[in-house]
């Protein structure tokens, strides 16, 4: 029987999908938005939402807690100091997937996982170049 038995295994040890999940977790803080595959996004998304309630704590044993988990410093500094303040507001849903259609490889069903309060910076437009006629005329 699976009884309350809920782990997405994703095909690998416990230790390994221990640190896959604290690697995408820390790059998601870290860069605000990550591309993966759904099954890995919908783990993600359980123990990034998470972290961001051990960070709105804000204490020295939840500082701890989250470096064990995230096994990064710098990912842990920036949960404490900049996401977790913007979330302090909002009780839950701190992460949104949106689905980008599969990949040609393998047709994996890829997303985007990221903050929901995050907006993408505009790309720099490119400068216009002259055209190849305007430099015979001169």
């Amino acid at each position: 029987m699976r009884h309350r038995k809920n782990t997405v295994k994703l095909g690998r040890t416990s230790s390994q999908r221990a640190a896959l999940m604290s690697s995408l977790v820390s790059n998601l803080i870290l860069a605000k938005r990550i591309t993966t595959t759904l099954p890995k996004a919908r783990a993600t998304k359980r123990l990034a939402d998470r972290m961001v309630t051990i960070g709105k704590k804000g204490t020295l044993a939840a500082r701890r807690l989250a470096i064990s988990r995230l096994r990064s410093e710098p990912a842990a500094k920036e949960l404490f100091e900049a996401v977790a303040p913007a979330m302090a507001n909002r009780a839950g849903g701190y992460t949104r997937i949106v689905k980008l259609g599969q990949r040609i490889s393998d047709s994996s069903e890829m997303c985007i996982l990221e903050w929901v309060d995050f907006v993408p910076k505009a790309k720099k437009a490119k400068p216009e170049k002259p055209a190849k006629d305007d430099k015979k005329a001169e």
